[in-house]
């Protein structure tokens, strides 16, 4: 886990951890050795103007992901601006601040127990660095390698908890060819995937020197928990799981293989088809949702009869409605929902099981279950079970191409750590319009099945 920690005069510089990933035979995560320069001390850069100060509310959806979430935007030769490609950066975060001024602050626990965020205007974390070769040297990062992509990310040692995390923190390393990459590290807490575009994009914006075409909303009250609360639902999402569902088809002990497997449109198509439901046809990510969720449960090797669970967010920026959230809100706005039923009752060949329980499962995400959801950690400060449970987190639709600083989109971009045990992330596959690219980790003999059921959809 990205740590931060700040001394009584600088901030510590660059370190990295060793991580116990694996990865396939014939990959070449783990061949390339990227070495980097530190260009001064890491800074901070506060707001370029006056902003509010205190204690800034976080709403309960904002509660249980509170993690570092680790992304590099890779851009060609950057001279446009007569200025090193850091400098503009660091000038424009500074300028950006002052509309998401929270992002400047320090985690905190408010009165409540609850994570909050202290508006103390410290600012970001900015560092530099420069590489010893080509950008295009660093391989193909829609296959992330943390100990390369890794080194792209502002990390430092030393922090007790994640209060000592940077709410976000901004590396630019420039390579030999002249391009760059940006590493983000910001903290889950304060946006979900399409609030983190929001501020990339404002970013991006400010650096042009244009003015934000969507500004955030920084009111989170309207998310608050009724009081008192009045949960509707039984939000099965945070259900602990039994011992005894927790110890078999588990990716434990095993060392992890990390692939990242590509899904084309006409892939998708197949998918869809194999899933013939009543009413309107699947959609692309119900169709994908199912077919891995059953996959993977097939690869593992789980008993019949033992329960498996899917978990996934859905956005709420449009099913809440009673008041319904303010263009630009700043904020987690996802909510969890599940599905679950005996791994028997899941099949890869035919996944119209697993793909009408998908369906069910965001189809019951309503603006009464979303208010349920808020009501319900209010009440219970639950935290979501993950034993037997697949985690799918769908990044396939975020504009990460709309990254523009002025140097047009990135050339490549997309996430420089790799996936939990638990989680499938899903990514888009470039221009390629319609495509989707699964990533995932399983164990050496759970991964080789994995692909064989994968290859006959894809290569039929």
């Amino acid at each position: 886990m990205v740590m931060f920690i700040q001394s009584a005069h600088r901030i510590l510089p660059i370190s990295h951890m060793e991580l116990p990933f694996f990865f396939l035979p014939g990959c070449t995560q783990g061949v390339f050795e990227l070495r980097l320069k530190q260009q001064g001390e890491p800074a901070l850069v506060p707001p370029a103007g006056e902003t509010p100060k205190g204690s800034y509310y976080l709403s309960n959806l904002d509660q249980n992901i509170a993690v570092i979430v680790k992304t590099v935007y890779c851009f060609k030769a950057a001279e446009d601006y007569g200025r090193s490609a850091g400098d503009v950066l660091r000038e424009s975060l500074a300028k950006v601040l002052v509309h998401y001024y929270p992002l400047a602050g320090r985690l905190a626990i408010s009165g409540e127990g609850k994570l909050a965020v202290d508006c103390t205007g410290e600012g970001a974390v900015f560092v530099e660095a420069e590489a010893d070769c080509a950008m295009a040297d660093i391989g193909d990062v829609t296959e992330p390698d943390p100990s390369v992509l890794g080194k792209l990310v502002y990390t430092v040692h030393g922090a007790k908890n994640i209060l000592e995390m940077p709410l976000l923190a901004a590396q630019v390393t420039k390579f030999k060819c002249g391009g760059f990459v940006l590493g983000l590290a910001i903290n889950h807490c304060m946006f979900d995937g399409v609030g983190a575009m929001q501020f990339v994009n404002s970013w991006g914006e400010t650096t042009r020197g244009l003015p934000l075409s969507l500004p955030p909303a920084l009111d989170r009250a309207v998310l608050r928990a009724r009081h008192p609360p009045r949960p509707e639902f039984p939000h099965h999402e945070f259900a602990q799981v039994t011992d005894d569902d927790a110890d078999a088809g588990e990716v434990t002990s095993p060392p992890l293989l990390y692939r990242s497997f590509r899904f084309t449109a006409a892939s998708i198509a197949r998918l869809k088809a194999m899933a013939p439901l009543d009413g309107r046809a699947c959609t692309a990510f119900e169709a994908l949702a199912g077919f891995v969720w059953s996959a993977r449960t097939r690869a593992l090797g789980v008993g019949p009869t033992r329960r498996s669970k899917l978990l996934f967010a859905v956005d709420g920026r449009p099913r809440f409605l009673s008041p319904p959230l303010p263009a630009g809100y700043f904020g987690n706005a996802i909510v969890l929902t599940s599905a679950a039923c005996a791994a028997g009752e899941l099949s890869a060949a035919s996944p119209e099981r697993a793909v009408r329980l998908v369906r069910g499962a965001v189809e019951a995400v309503t603006d009464a279950y979303m208010r349920s959801a808020v009501d319900y950690f209010e009440a219970t400060r639950a935290r979501p079970s993950l034993a037997s449970t697949l985690v799918i987190t769908a990044w396939s639709r975020l504009p990460f191409r709309a990254a523009d600083f002025g140097w047009g989109p990135p050339a490549a971009y997309g996430p420089a750590a790799l996936p939990e045990k638990e989680v499938a992330l899903f990514l888009s596959c470039g221009e390629e319009r319609g495509g989707v690219r699964v990533l995932l980790g399983l164990p050496a003999e759970a991964m080789a099945e994995f692909q064989r059921i994968v290859e006959e959809v894809t290569e039929a």
